[in-house]
């Protein structure tokens, strides 16, 4: 079989064998992130090629959103390993060191080559790091095996080899010491130590972790327990207090109109069966309220989590967004680890987090977490844990997530909201002045709660002093802001993260004076095709920067403003306009469906 993008799609089916592998993943695997035009029929030419080369014996069948393997009867090398390696691992955790060192061997004795070999960059990149960590895992503990078993003198050469390729591996280094003072060659482990000591120093500036250090001291006290080691434990075995970290912020009181997203929420984070999600996302418009239902619904279900409570804002106030390195980091330490046991790669740090949450119940909360990239290193691995996050573009279609959608609070939501702030007796004295500012707020969550927090403020203001704040001011966006809460702030947020060509067409589509439109009506206002036009359209949707509506009469698609954000979008086209545009029937465009 010849090219690498071929064996590429081959290799990237049999990784994925039995499951779904979506064609955006094939795609990103073949070309990054900047496939060709025609990326569909080369996929589908790549597959076909397939079909014709393995038989009828191997299946490869269409299933959406991409493509799935099986191979009959045929044997995949990569799962032998698997099964042998997790049979030696069983043999070790009942101490039966013959046994162990012998699957050890046989899963081992499957790499006859580096793996993926000629295959894309990309694919190398996304799969090659997590292949060759378990082969190096499983000659760890082929080492482990052969070290209980009295084998010192038959290892020496082959973990000196070892040793001088990966010399970072403490657990290898270890082992060598061990080996070497078993051997009655204390100076060389002592030798062996000092080396990788320096090392870590030089490259990395940190210093030896605590089973490395641990077997230095215990060489150097001749102590009776090195007889006794295995490679995987540290000499000196001391039990860890296992924290539980508590790391939410408090929760929302001033919550209100979202009961059943609440209850969809919890029920999400709370199942057990097989089919429930790992991943919960929240997803909407910037100041939509996602933060305080995600909160909410943590502090809800978190009794369901007894092993802890991690929380990250990954986008926070001071508009310096968290690096997954940087959070990974602090989730070690809140797990317990120490900085002299965290390691310094940023691979192994994910590594060792799922690790320590495999067998935990812990819920992970991540605000603003706006991108797959982001994302991945901080899910947890263990099968009772669940990650809770909040996005403005559709992250859960890429990770596997149930998504939970929010859209502006209907008229009785804003006005329970109000009511949770302000408080019954104020709104009951004016009920018509609390109605129009719930409508002039348009349902915004974040409008109300700084509209309700300067009413909380301002306890002589009437709400009709509110309200002609509201109505009168030259830009209803200034009323709409109090401390760090600001409308026009939040808005802003997601109007930065679009790219130029989208910014200019967002703010042209604000002059619009209809209250929805279609996409051909929106293509002879910016001059477009209808086909850029709705392309355009789709990305400010995908943002959440307009929202769609379905025209009962013809079905159609509309999309439509939130009042606040048109009123954004005007300010940022003062000195554009879209005169004497009319439609293709004739009519104005403040005709709609």
């Amino acid at each position: 079989m010849d090219g690498a993008k071929q064996k590429t799609v081959l290799a990237a089916l049999l990784l994925s064998r039995d499951h779904i592998l979506p064609d955006d993943r094939l795609s990103r695997l073949l070309w990054g992130e900047n496939p060709p035009a025609t990326a569909s029929s080369q996929i589908y030419t790549y597959v076909s090629r397939l079909r014709k080369y393995l038989g009828d014996e191997v299946s490869i069948a269409r299933k959406p959103p991409g493509y799935m393997m099986s191979i009959g009867r045929a044997v995949l090398d990569h799962e032998m390993f698997q099964r042998l390696a997790r049979a030696g691992q069983l043999d070790l955790k009942n101490r039966q060191f013959r046994s162990a060192s012998e699957h050890f061997r046989q899963a081992l004795s499957l790499w006859r080559g580096p793996a993926l070999s000629n295959v894309s960059e990309f694919l190398a990149e996304a799969e090659l790091p997590r292949l060759e960590e378990a082969r190096m895992t499983a000659i760890e503990e082929r080492m482990e095996a052969q070290l209980a078993l009295g084998e010192q003198l038959q290892v020496i050469p082959e973990l000196t080899g070892l040793v001088a390729e990966h010399p970072l591996r403490e657990r290898l280094r270890a082992q060598l010491m061990i080996a070497l003072y078993r051997a009655g060659r204390q100076a060389d482990a002592l030798t062996v130590f000092d080396a990788g000591r320096r090392l870590l120093a030089e490259e990395l500036g940190v210093d030896p972790g605590a089973p490395l250090t641990d077997t230095y001291l215990a060489i150097l006290a001749n102590a009776p327990e090195l007889d006794r080691v295995r490679g995987a434990e540290p000499v000196h075995g001391v039990e860890r207090h296992t924290l539980r970290p508590r790391l939410l912020p408090p929760n929302v009181i001033d919550f209100a109109g979202r009961g059943t997203e609440l209850s969809e929420v919890v029920t999400a984070l709370t199942a057990r069966h097989a089919a429930a999600p790992a991943a919960i996302e929240i997803s909407g418009m910037p100041g939509v309220g996602k933060s305080a239902l995600a909160l909410r619904a943590a502090h809800a279900a978190k009794d369901h989590f007894p092993d802890g409570q991690l929380y990250a804002d990954l986008a926070p106030a001071d508009g310096t967004p968290l690096t997954p390195e940087t959070v990974v980091l602090s989730f070690l330490r809140a797990l317990g680890m120490t900085d002299r046991e965290i390691p310094a790669e940023f691979g192994e740090r994910v590594r060792l987090y799922r690790t320590l949450t495999a067998d935990r119940r812990v819920l992970v909360v991540l605000d603003h977490a706006e991108s797959e990239r982001r994302l991945r290193p901080l899910l947890p691995s263990g099968q009772d844990c669940r990650t809770l996050f909040t996005a403005r573009r559709d992250v859960a279609s890429r990770v596997g997530a149930h998504s939970v959608r929010l859209e502006s609070l209907d008229h009785e939501g804003s006005l329970a909201l109000l009511t949770r702030i302000v408080g019954d007796e104020r709104l009951a004295a004016e009920p018509a002045a609390a109605q129009r500012i719930a409508a002039l707020c348009g349902g915004l969550p974040l409008a109300l709660r700084v509209v309700g927090t300067r009413l909380c403020t301002k306890p002589h203001w009437p709400l009709e002093a509110m309200v002609r704040r509201l109505e009168w001011s030259s830009s209803r966006l200034d009323e709409l802001r109090y401390g760090s809460l600001d409308v026009r702030t939040r808005i802003e947020s997601g109007y930065r993260e679009l790219d130029q060509h989208a910014r200019d067409t967002f703010a042209l589509l604000g002059l619009l004076d209809v209250p929805d439109f279609t996409a051909p009506t929106a293509s002879r206002a910016l001059s477009l095709s209808e086909t850029a036009s709705e392309e355009i359209l789709e990305t400010l949707l995908d943002a959440r920067m307009l929202q769609v509506t379905t025209c009962a009469k013809t079905g159609s698609f509309r999309y439509r403003f939130h009042e606040l954000f048109r009123l954004f979008a005007r300010e940022k086209a003062t000195g554009r306009t879209l005169d004497g545009i009319i439609d293709a029937d004739g009519e104005s465009l403040t005709a709609s469906c």
